[in-house]
């Protein structure tokens, strides 16, 4: 059986097919599928205060299984189908095997016809893309996490990925009004991160905030394993980045190497703030700097040189640093607003930067490889470079306006029919009150402790039931 796949027509491999390309994609799919599973869910469940860990990872790992399935039902052809609206696509499954292993198609420009052709099955641009919907919700949850209703996420989950997510990315890469005008978002910097922070927020706004001990005191449960989490996502953004050619081309090569500079460079700049405003480096401050870099550069990755994604990292690691270290504090809003991660800042505020910088630093040459439109340049590069940066600047007002809205009407419907903020009962118990399930198991396998049968721990220091979960017992300190 292994040799059919080399005859000259195998029925598995037809003329059209370019194994190279496909192994790729698939590849690059994986890897941003890691980004958020397990990626994201053991970030989240380790850089939340310890009884929000379970609770934190459940959010995460729902919202992917529901997006994909929502996604081959719906929302893939919502998002790069045929035109609805010049902003929408008229939604249908993505099942068929008729559909699925046909070559892959996307959109091109009307302007010109430009615009290539995958050599790969519909099914791979299929899983391709929902791995961006999936993480781009997972990112999203991060504004909310420690106080909203489990049910109300569960239903907000498929709810705002057809009414929100899918009209960005039609917008933008599907074929609609801002993809023909010319508008440069390579690889999700509006679609993915301008709309999870936007949305973040103003879920964040709608739902209501933490306890206030928990807002006062909310100390990352593990970050050794924080950082592994951090690791699988910036490594996943080669696949993140280095697949949004649909091809293994030299501009996937270049998107790659960019978007690890821009995020080094932006981590060594928030570590540098860090120390010089704080006196000493953070590993949450230096996830975050790199994170910012990620999310900058995403627009641009394939676009710019890599110098200019060192200009980019520069301005990753210092702009968002000072929004959410020095402007939130002075901001009644950003106060107000109890956005759990900061999703905002290294989303919203990352990604916008990184949209309007590409509108500054894309190269023309660069652009003509990877672009449908052409004549794409930035205002760096001389005649109508201008026109591309109010391109950009139109671009961010649109996913920032519609996000607003679209989260908020969600919500609010959603309101309706039950509550979006756990009761405070629930918020000050956490795992155990929502699930019934603990994240570390201390008093034996797998059994909470139960301190009416058992007075010592380790056989030392002794703790009353009035002591359990209270602070210090004894020189013991049990942290929630």
């Amino acid at each position: 059986m292994a040799s059919m796949a080399y005859q000259p027509d195998p029925p598995a491999v037809p003329l059209w097919l370019n194994k190279g390309d496909n192994g790729w994609q698939l590849t690059a799919s994986t890897l941003v599928g890691l980004q958020s599973m397990p990626g994201l869910v053991v970030l989240y469940a380790s850089i939340v205060k310890k009884k929000w860990a379970v609770n934190s990872a459940f959010m995460a790992l729902y919202a992917f299984a529901a997006v994909l399935i929502c996604w081959v039902l719906l929302c893939y052809r919502m998002a790069f189908g045929d035109q609805l609206l010049p902003f929408w696509g008229k939604g249908a499954p993505a099942l068929g095997q008729k559909y699925l292993i046909r070559q892959a198609v996307v959109p091109k420009s009307i302007e010109n016809g430009r615009g290539s052709q995958p050599w790969y099955p519909m099914a791979t641009l299929v899983y391709f893309q929902f791995t961006f919907a999936a993480i781009t919700m997972i990112l999203l949850a991060g504004s909310v996490l420690g106080r909203m209703n489990i049910r109300a996420w569960m239903a907000f989950v498929p709810l705002w990925l057809i009414f929100s997510y899918t009209v960005g990315a039609f917008s933008l890469w599907g074929g609609g009004f801002l993809y023909q005008w010319g508008v440069i978002d390579y690889s999700g910097g509006y679609v993915i991160h301008v709309s999870s922070g936007v949305a973040g927020f103003t879920a964040a706004y709608w739902v209501g905030p933490r306890l206030k001990s928990d807002r006062e005191r909310f100390p990352p449960n593990n970050i050794l394993l924080m950082l592994v989490g951090a690791g699988l996502l910036w490594m996943g953004w080669s696949g993140f980045n280095g697949g949004a050619p649909y091809a293994a081309n030299i501009a996937a090569s270049v998107a790659v190497l960019n978007t690890n500079i821009c995020a080094a460079t932006s981590l060594l700049v928030w570590t540098t703030l860090d120390v010089v405003f704080f006196g000493k480096p953070s590993v949450i401050g230096a996830i975050q700097g790199m994170m910012t870099g990620l999310v900058c550069v995403t627009p641009g990755a394939g676009v710019v040189q890599s110098w200019a994604a060192i200009v980019m990292g520069i301005l990753s690691g210092s702009i968002p640093w000072f929004t959410m270290m020095i402007l939130h504090k002075k901001s009644v809003l950003l106060q107000k607003v109890d956005d759990t991660l900061g999703v905002f800042h290294t989303h919203a505020v990352a990604g916008i930067l990184g949209g309007l910088l590409t509108g500054l630093l894309a190269e023309p040459t660069l652009c003509n490889i990877v672009l449908p439109v052409s004549g794409s340049r930035g205002a760096f590069y001389g005649k109508n470079g201008g026109k591309q940066f109010l391109k950009q600047v139109v671009g961010a007002l649109f996913v920032i306006g519609w996000n607003l809205i679209s989260t908020t009407i969600i919500l609010l419907v959603i309101k309706i029919f039950m509550p979006l903020r756990m009761p405070d009962n629930e918020l000050m118990i956490g795992d155990d009150a929502v699930h019934g399930e603990e994240a570390y198991a201390l008093w034996g396998d797998g059994e909470k402790y139960d301190p009416t049968r058992h007075g010592t721990i380790f056989g030392a220091a002794e703790i009353t039931p009035n002591d359990y979960g209270n602070g210090p017992a004894r020189g013991v300190t049990i942290n929630l």
